[in-house]
This record gives C-alpha cells, sequence and structure tokens, in this order.
C-alpha cells in the first residue's frame, strides 16, 4: 500500500459498470469511494452495457436506412446502415435516441441517495456520452457518414438540453468519449493527417462548447476496451497530449478533467514523458488510467510512481469503463483504487 504523502487525490470512473441497475451502482460507489468522486456515473447498467451497441435499434428501426454488408475490417466487426436511395431527398431526423430517458431513470434515483445523505454532498451526477462519431462510424457505411452525423449530432445535442431540464446544472457533469477519433487519428496517412486530425478537433471543441459553463466539462481519450484489448497499445502519451492541448486552447469554457489511459505493461519513463508539455487550464483535473485488476495495488503503485516523474498532480482511473468485466471483481476493483488514492478533501 502508498503511504499517504505520495497518493494521488481522487478517483475518476469512466462511466460503465456492471452492476444489476443505477441504484445498485450508486450504493457501491458511494461506500468504497465515498469523497474520493467528484462525480458519479449510473454504470451505463443494461442494455447500455455495451457502449455504443444499443444505438443499433436507432438505425434498425428508422424507416430511411436499410442494413448494409458488414465491414470485415472493422474493429468490432458491426452491422453497418445505408439510407434508402428513395429517401435520399429527404430530411433526416432522430427520435429519441434514449440517453435523455436513462439519465432521467439514473438521476432520481442519484437525487433520491443524495437527499438521504448516502452520496456526499458535492458529488456530481455525471453523464458519459459517446462522441456522435462514434455510433456514425461504427454503424453508418462511409458514404452516408456526413449526412447521417449531422443529423445524428443534432438530436444528441437536444437530448443534452432535456438532460438539462430535469439535472441542475450544479449536479450536472458531461462526459465526451473519445475513442473513434484516436482510431481514426492514430491511422491517418502523413499526407492526410493535418486535415483530418484537424476535423477531429474541430468536432471535439464543437462538443465541448455545446455545454453550458454551470455544467462540468470533461473528456475521456480512450484507445478501445473491445474484448479487453485496445485497437492498438499507444507508443506513449504524446498524441493524447495533443488532442488535450488543442481542446484546451480552443474551447471557449472550462474543461474540469481529462482522463488518459496507461496499459498495464508501462511503467517505464518513456511512456510518461509526453506528459512535461501538457499544457491544461488550472481548472482541469487530470486522471490517469493506471488502475488494473490484473496487478492490483503492487502494478498500480508501479505506474503511479512513473507518472509522478513527470506530473505531481493527477487522479487515478482504470483505462476504461468496467462494463466489460465479470460483476465478482467490482469489489476488489473499487478496493484497489481506495488502497492508492486519497480522499479530494
Amino acid at each position: 500500500m502508498t503511504t499517504s504523502s505520495t497518493k494521488p487525490k481522487g478517483v475518476h470512473l469512466v462511466g460503465s459498470i456492471p452492476l444489476k441497475d443505477s441504484a445498485e451502482v450508486f450504493q457501491a460507489l458511494s461506500s468504497s469511494l465515498g469523497t474520493r468522486l467528484r462525480r458519479m456515473p449510473d454504470g451505463e447498467t443494461g442494455e447500455r452495457s455495451g457502449w455504443i451497441r444499443w444505438q443499433l435499434q436507432v438505425f434498425l428501426n428508422h424507416p430511411m436506412f436499410d442494413l448494409a454488408p458488414a465491414d470485415p475490417d472493422s474493429y468490432t466487426a458491426q452491422q453497418q446502415y445505408r439510407l434508402r436511395p428513395e429517401t435520399a431527398s429527404d430530411p433526416l431526423t432522430f427520435g429519441q435516441l434514449g440517453y435523455s430517458a436513462a439519465a432521467k431513470s439514473s438521476y432520481a434515483e442519484f437525487s433520491r441517495l443524495k437527499q438521504e445523505d448516502r452520496i456526499p454532498e458535492g458529488c456530481r451526477f455525471q453523464v458519459s456520452l459517446p462522441t456522435p462519431l462514434a455510433p456514425i462510424a461504427g454503424y453508418v457505411v462511409a458514404a452516408d457518414r456526413a449526412v447521417v452525423g449531422q443529423a445524428y449530432e443534432r438530436r444528441m445535442l437536444e437530448e443534452l438540453g432535456e438532460i438539462m431540464l430535469f439535472v441542475p446544472a450544479h449536479e450536472l457533469a458531461i462526459q465526451w468519449d473519445v475513442a473513434v477519433e484516436f482510431r481514426i487519428w492514430e491511422s491517418v496517412s502523413p499526407d492526410t493527417a493535418k486535415s483530418v486530425k484537424k476535423g477531429l478537433i474541430e468536432g471535439l471543441v464543437r462538443l465541448g462548447n455545446a455545454i453550458p459553463a454551470e455544467v462540468e466539462l470533461g473528456y475521456h481519450l480512450c484507445y478501445g476496451d473491445s474484448g479487453h484489448k485496445h485497437f492498438m497499445e499507444p507508443v506513449n502519451t504524446a498524441n493524447m497530449v495533443e488532442v488535450a492541448n488543442s481542446l484546451s486552447s480552443g474551447i471557449g469554457r472550462a474543461i474540469n478533467w481529462i482522463h488518459m489511459p496507461i496499459p498495464h505493461d508501462r511503467s517505464d519513463d518513456a511512456y510518461f514523458a509526453p506528459l512535461n508539455g501538457l499544457n491544461l487550464g488550472s481548472e482541469t483535473e487530470l486522471y490517469l488510467g493506471l488502475v488494473h485488476f490484473t496487478d492490483g495495488v503492487a502494478g498500480t503503485q508501479q505506474r503511479i510512481e512513473a507518472a509522478q516523474r513527470v506530473v505531481t498532480a493527477f487522479g487515478v482511473a482504470t483505462e476504461c469503463g468496467f462494463g466489460r468485466r465479470s460483476p465478482e471483481t467490482i469489489a476488489s476493483l473499487l478496493q484497489i483504487h481506495t488502497d492508492v488514492s486519497d480522499p479530494i478533501t
């Protein structure tokens, strides 16, 4: 176990937690992590447990889409959809995506437990959302992505507006999950990299600026977790630093937190060295996803010490959500977080 003088302060939870429902999630997190959390997600339980997989039904049930052949080279080999040719000139809109309805149900439980003093007073209700690019790139054929992406993003921002109607701004935190963007970022060829990266940053900045200043805003930078594997292992933190710095300089409001993954086998200085160039605002908390169940407190402590040779102020997290884990491992995983961190207050 680490000593109190070397422990990072605070814990961040990316989103998914494989428990029965939001009530069970909130109670487990409150009892195990308590004042280590500034924000508490609802666990993305039930149909949301597969991250964006539940959004397939949005396209399946939409009258303007047909099923297209699957892309055999896809990271997750998911079904894809295309616009029906006969509807090409029709205006495209989306109905309920489900994010607003899920948040409304979970917030009712969150609010109840807070009123009973079972959730710390200052803890916010965290809504973790995929960027609109994720379901579009995953489930829509390339030729239709621009048109469909604009309509889908409009609807997602409308649902965010709905969430803000029932969750008070001072209790709400929004996290954008940035996963597909990194897959694209890492794979672009040198001759297209500049323009592609510029477009990705512009999209992420647009999403950040859509969140009112009174609502907390964070970004989970992600290399995927399909089958407990990244789509590729990051060479180091350089690309994440570049994205984080671009967001910090481009967004016209505060970013409250940035989360970065740390692979379990990386406690070497080379992986962390680019963090020397991190240029975040004073209001932005850094959370490093260096907690791993596979090597517990000892391995996590090695990664903490490696990070502390470069950055001194950060909180701890896992690389991604817990959703693909066995529920039986969650209590032990949360205990690792407790053992290696100090409360925020």
